[in-house]
């Protein structure tokens, strides 16, 4: 157990962008405490034992089958549950995508909690699909992915595009196999919904494209406030915000499979101020662009 992880001590969370994940089994006395959140979403899922979690004001333990998934900047805790002798479990740091979001709001708690209780004849997919997270987070983009191995070390930080992508794909299995038929209640929810994601859908044709609150909302037939309204709402960020993880996102792509220089690859990617671009990638990223195609990343 790393000091990080020491009961009253604060655990540094991932930086936003990353994927990382990691199966743990611990006993009395571990607690990870974040008073400031994270600034990504944190996945659990029980397989034994049972744990706490607590974020914002509301509290809920994991049992065995349990998905809880927290969602960033509200501080929490989370720890090995009352009088449980052990808390076995698999978690995931990433940013979700868009759509999972109406899949687990039918289990929204308050302050950005949902807790799934996963159907039984679930579970063995999904632990299947963790362990998929876990090796694909370790592929380099060369050769074939990793198999999962038994004796693999417990925890994987996902490096380069490839490897994160298949990454989220096994976790967007975890997220649909544990909601189960949320999913299709989405499908029927109001027109609303379906402009947001025809939103969605605009951002990450072309992140690299003017877009606006003003000209996505005309774009959807909605005003500009009850749009901006709307897609915070379903999706959980300003569609503003969005833009700019999408831009991110394709910008490190640009990085690592392309040539291009730091300055095309800020406007490719929609920022036309390459210092403007320099300074929010090294916020999302940790490092400068020229570095993080370096390989200086986490």
């Amino acid at each position: 157990m790393s000091a990080a992880e020491l009961p009253g001590t604060a655990a540094p969370a991932p930086p936003p962008g990353t994927v990382v994940t990691g199966r743990y089994d611990q006993g009395p006395g571990y607690r990870v405490n974040r008073p400031e959140g994270s600034g990504s979403w944190l996945l659990t899922w029980t397989t034994d034992g049972r744990g706490l979690l607590r974020q914002g004001a509301v509290q809920t333990q994991a049992r065995p089958g349990d998905l809880v998934v927290l969602a960033p900047g509200v501080p929490h805790s989370y720890a090995v549950g009352p009088g449980a002798s052990r808390w076995r479990f698999w978690w995931a740091h990433c940013e979700v995508r868009p759509h999972w979001t109406p899949w687990l709001s039918p289990r929204a708690l308050a302050d950005g909690v949902y807790a799934v209780g996963c159907p039984d004849g679930t579970r063995t997919r999904i632990e299947a699909a963790f362990q998929r997270v876990l090796a694909d987070s370790r592929w380099t983009g060369t050769g074939a992915p990793p198999a999962p191995a038994p004796g693999d070390d417990p925890v994987a930080v996902a490096h380069g595009s490839a490897a994160r992508e298949l990454a989220l794909c096994a976790l967007e299995e975890v997220v649909l196999l544990a909601t189960a038929g949320a999913h299709r209640a989405a499908a029927g929810r109001d027109a609303g919904d379906g402009r947001v994601r025809r939103a969605q859908e605009l951002i990450a044709a072309d992140p690299g494209a003017p877009h606006t609150v003003r000209s996505l909302a005309a774009r959807v037939a909605l005003s500009p406030s009850r749009f901006a309204h709307l897609f915070t709402g379903q999706t959980g960020v300003p569609p503003m915000r969005a833009l700019r993880e999408a831009r991110l996102r394709h910008a490190a792509r640009l990085l690592e499979s392309t040539d291009l220089t730091v300055e095309r690859v800020a406007a490719a990617s929609g920022f036309p101020s390459p210092f403007h671009f320099n300074r929010v990638f090294r916020e999302r990223y940790g490092v400068p662009p020229g570095a993080y195609r370096s390989g200086e990343r986490l």
